[in-house]
C-alpha cells in the first residue's frame, strides 16, 4: 500500500472513531445535557466577569509617632487613638518599655527610634546609646543590637535626627545588616535628602521604606491639619503615604489633629501600621538569622 493511501485511511478511521464516541455520549446522556452544559458555561463566565470587577486599591496611611519613651506630652493621647498607629520608641529611657508594651497591647506597631548624629543640633537631644560617625564598626553594631533588645515588640527601626549618619554608607550598612539579621526593617525618616538608606536597603533585599511628610515641623494646629490634608491627598493619588509626627513639644497639638483627621477621613483613608505596608506593598517578611530578645 502506498504511503499516501495509508495516511488517508488512517485519518478516516480516526474521524469515524471520534464520531462513534460522540454518538454514544449523546445516546447515554441526551442532547439536552450537552446543550445545557454549554449554556451554563457561557452564563457562568459572564457572571464571573460581572461579579469580579477590578477592585480599586485601598488608600492607606501609616502614621509614625516619634520620640516616645521618656514620658513625653501627648503619649497617652496617641495611645488612645481609635486606629492603628506606629509608635517609634527611643531606647534606654525612663518609659521605653512601658510605652512599647502599651502600644503593643493596643494593637499598634512598635519600632526602635534610634538616636543618630545630626549635622547640627544639641548633643543632649540625641539621647543615650546614639550612633555617631566616630564609632568603629563593632561599636555601631553593638549599639544597634542593644537598642533592639531594649525596646519590647519592635518590628522595625527609624532614625532619631541622624542627618549626618544617614548619609554615611559605612555606618548605615552596618545598621541595616543588624536590622535584617534580627528581622527588622528600617524606615528612613528622611532628615537628609542625601540619605543612602534607600539604595542600601534595595541592595540588601530590604524594603526601601521612607517618610513622605512630617506632620508637625511647625507646632500649630492649622499647619498640622494642612500637613494631614497633604498626606491624605498623597494617599489617594499614590495609594499609600507614610507620615511622621511627634510626642513632646508638639505632642498635644499633633494628637488632637490626628484624632480629628481620623474621624474626618473615615471611609476615605485606611490607617495602618507601618508593618502592614512593609508586608503588603513591599511584600517583605522578616527572616531573622540571629535571635532577638525584644519580644
Amino acid at each position: 500500500m502506498k504511503k499516501a493511501e495509508r495516511k488517508v485511511r488512517s485519518s478516516t478511521w480516526t474521524i469515524r472513531t471520534a464520531w462513534l464516541m460522540v454518538s454514544m455520549l449523546f445516546i447515554t446522556y441526551g442532547v439536552n445535557s450537552f446543550t445545557c452544559s454549554a449554556e451554563s458555561l457561557v452564563k457562568k463566565t459572564a457572571q464571573e466577569a460581572v461579579m469580579t470587577p477590578s477592585q480599586p486599591l485601598p488608600k492607606r496611611m501609616a502614621i509614625i509617632i516619634d520620640d516616645a519613651g521618656n514620658d513625653m506630652k501627648g503619649t497617652a493621647e496617641i495611645l488612645d487613638m481609635p486606629v492603628k498607629l506606629t509608635l517609634a520608641v527611643m531606647p534606654f529611657l525612663s518609659t521605653t518599655k512601658k510605652d512599647a508594651i502599651a502600644a503593643h497591647e493596643k494593637g499598634m506597631d512598635v519600632i526602635v527610634h534610634m538616636p543618630m548624629e545630626p549635622k547640627s543640633g544639641r548633643p543632649e537631644w540625641l539621647g543615650p546609646g546614639a550612633i555617631t560617625s566616630s564609632l568603629t564598626d563593632d561599636e555601631v553594631r553593638e549599639r544597634v543590637e542593644k537598642a533592639i533588645d531594649d525596646v519590647p515588640y519592635a518590628i522595625g527601626m527609624n532614625n532619631h535626627m541622624g542627618s549626618k549618619v544617614t548619609s554615611d554608607k559605612r555606618i548605615m550598612s552596618i545598621v541595616l545588616d543588624v536590622c535584617r539579621e534580627r528581622g527588622l526593617f528600617f524606615v528612613d525618616s528622611r532628615t537628609n535628602f542625601r540619605s543612602v538608606v534607600g539604595e542600601l536597603a534595595v541592595s540588601k533585599s530590604m524594603p526601601p521604606v521612607g517618610n513622605d511628610i512630617f506632620l508637625d515641623d511647625r507646632n500649630s494646629k492649622p499647619h498640622i491639619r494642612q500637613q494631614m490634608d497633604l498626606a491624605a491627598k498623597r494617599a489617594v493619588e499614590k495609594n499609600m503615604c507614610v507620615v511622621i509626627g511627634h510626642v513632646g513639644q508638639t505632642g498635644l497639638n499633633t494628637s488632637s489633629v490626628v484624632r480629628e483627621s481620623v474621624t474626618r477621613l473615615k471611609g476615605e483613608i485606611e490607617f495602618v501600621g507601618i508593618g502592614d505596608l512593609v508586608r503588603e506593598v513591599w511584600h517583605w517578611h522578616a527572616a531573622p538569622t540571629l535571635p532577638t530578645n525584644n519580644k
